[in-house]
């Protein structure tokens, strides 16, 4: 009786720790809901069978073990989908699901150790830490000799580079891709006029830049 009322109270804490950082933190900041089912479902699934092989194991490292290679080897992430961020949600789903599965674990350290993982991820991702910084790929109808000609063109359209990589250029096309990070200005909102790019093989060229937010 006193083992089901443990794990009662874990998995009391793991629902309440997974809903709070889906819905409260997750969601209203990414607004993907396809993503919910999930993280909710990761979780209670690991900490089903973190729990079960707990019971059966006796022992909270082996079940921690069997809980994380077997959920890892079936997790497929894909990269064209899913940011970096929402991969952080991922992988925090799961460890809450790897602490409250524990039996063996006392449920105030659970609820500590879930605690500072709510913390971190709600402070890691909160809207106005670097909120003026971004990230775009920037496709350029034109093809730059010098670095600084290329820094002033993204200045004037994005904003204030602050790092960027050319990832190609095609002299066939006059084309330069360029993934930038850049800080956008205090107040955007004026309409910016296209402006001619450097000289690149004794013309004059009008860049025409088509953005991909990643």
């Amino acid at each position: 009786m006193e083992s089901l009322r443990q794990l009662a109270l874990h998995l009391a804490l793991d629902l309440t720790a997974v809903a709070l950082l889906t819905f409260a933190v997750y969601y209203p900041r990414h607004r993907r809901r396809d993503l919910l089912p999930a993280y909710l479902a990761l979780n209670a699934a690991l900490f089903t069978v973190v729990a079960a092989l707990a019971e059966v194991g006796n022992g909270g490292g082996t079940a921690l073990g069997f809980g994380l290679f077997g959920v890892l080897s079936i997790i497929r992430l894909r990269s064209d989908s899913i940011q970096h961020e929402e991969v952080a949600y991922y992988f925090t789903t799961l460890v809450i699901g790897l602490i409250c599965g524990l039996p063996q674990l006392e449920l105030s350290q659970a609820g500590a150790l879930t605690g500072l993982l709510l913390a971190v991820v709600y402070a890691s991702d909160h809207p106005k830490l670097f909120a003026r910084s971004r990230r775009a790929i920037v496709t350029l109808d034109a093809v730059y000799g010098n670095p600084d000609d290329l820094r002033a063109d993204l200045d004037l359209r994005l904003g204030e580079p602050l790092n960027w990589t050319v990832m190609e250029v095609d002299f066939v096309r006059d084309l330069t891709v360029v993934d930038v990070r850049y800080r956008v200005a205090k107040e955007p909102g004026k309409d910016i006029e296209p402006k001619k790019a450097a000289k690149a093989g004794g013309a004059d060229r009008t860049t025409e830049p088509s953005l991909e937010a990643v």
